[in-house]
């Protein structure tokens, strides 16, 4: 089969087009037939050797986010039929080949049946982020009827499903964004309020809408140094989830406020091996929800195939992208 992977580390132009064995189906796995994947911040930082501790075996295959069909199945799998569509976070860290492929060899567990809803484009969009907004606001939070989260980054990737998750679940939802064009999307996705993080301090907005109380959750989606803000935003004895912590931190706030932290790193059943069949539950939830309207994915208007993975890597990395960035096999699968 034809993949694109990467031989060494470095900027978007070291993929490269190569030929490898067709995987055989083992117990317990799948067969996918490739027809869409998309860009996580980790498949970046995987390809630039920012987390070479995580990439693949050279020549590795990247990308963890997967929409196709089911092409064969191993021995003990019962719950997926040949040619049926599914969708899936299952490979491109070490220990797996990637989706940037014609074929995913996948563990069955990680597997759910794609919403019925949505296009491939779609559901690729869908994988990762959706499984790191459920783990940290349902998993870790179990965000409740009327509570005050505010979600830092609307209309990010793992942002955008949390809005609409938070919303789901009856929260109040309140979603930093950094232009008006963005504000209006997170709006329509479920936020109650957004607010323009560029125009108004951490400061004026706990004021204004929780009367300098603050929030009762904090979803920080931009992780590092905003883990402050996210402190600062937060109510006494509240709870902050953060998805990006790569760094050091001044804990004074989180002791004297009584904080809660929860950090979120999705790729640990991957990587270690355990509760997989989670995962794949969480997208057997998720496609209900998306198919029964509460949840959709945010996708960038540029659509590339796969034989443009560069240019889709350095458009991510501009920081002009709106939404998930998704590639497919030809233009005929979008």
């Amino acid at each position: 089969m034809k993949a694109i992977a990467i031989k060494n580390f470095g900027e978007p132009n070291v993929f490269q087009t190569i030929d490898l064995p067709l995987p055989s189906v083992s117990p317990n796995s799948v067969l996918i037939k490739v027809l869409a994947t998309s860009i996580n911040p980790v498949d970046l930082k995987i390809r630039q050797g920012a987390v070479a501790d995580i990439a693949p075996d050279f020549p590795a295959v990247l990308h963890g986010d997967v929409a196709g069909v089911i092409e064969a199945l191993g021995d003990d799998v019962t719950k997926f039929e040949i040619g049926e569509e599914v969708y899936a976070c299952a490979g491109g860290v070490k220990g797996t080949d990637g989706a940037l492929a014609e074929y995913l060899l996948a563990d069955a567990e990680l597997v759910a049946h794609k919403p019925k809803s949505l296009s491939m484009t779609e559901a690729a969009a869908l994988p990762l982020v959706s499984i790191t907004a459920w783990e940290g606001l349902i998993d870790r939070v179990k965000v409740q009827p009327n509570q005050n989260v505010l979600i830092y980054g609307g209309t990010g990737g793992v942002g955008h499903i949390a809005v609409q998750l938070a919303k789901w679940a009856g929260a109040k939802v309140y979603a930093t964004v950094s232009s008006h064009e963005k504000a209006e999307i997170a709006l329509n996705l479920g936020a109650d309020v957004a607010i323009n993080y560029l125009q108004t301090s951490v400061e004026e907005f706990v004021a204004e809408h929780t009367n300098g109380k603050g929030f009762d959750v904090v979803f920080d989606t931009v992780g590092n140094d905003n883990l402050q803000n996210a402190f600062n935003a937060a109510k006494l004895n509240s709870t902050v989830v953060s998805t990006v912590s790569l760094s050091k931190q001044d804990l004074t706030l989180l002791h004297a406020k009584g904080l809660t932290l929860h950090l979120v790193y999705m790729l640990i059943p991957m990587l270690f091996n355990t509760n997989r069949f989670y995962h794949g539950k969480i997208l057997a939830k998720l496609a209900e929800l998306v198919d029964d309207g509460q949840v959709h994915p945010l996708v960038d208007a540029k659509l590339f195939t796969f034989a443009d993975v560069a240019a889709a890597h350095a458009y991510v990395e501009s920081g002009r992208a709106l939404g998930k960035v998704v590639l497919t096999q030809s233009l005929k699968d979008i």
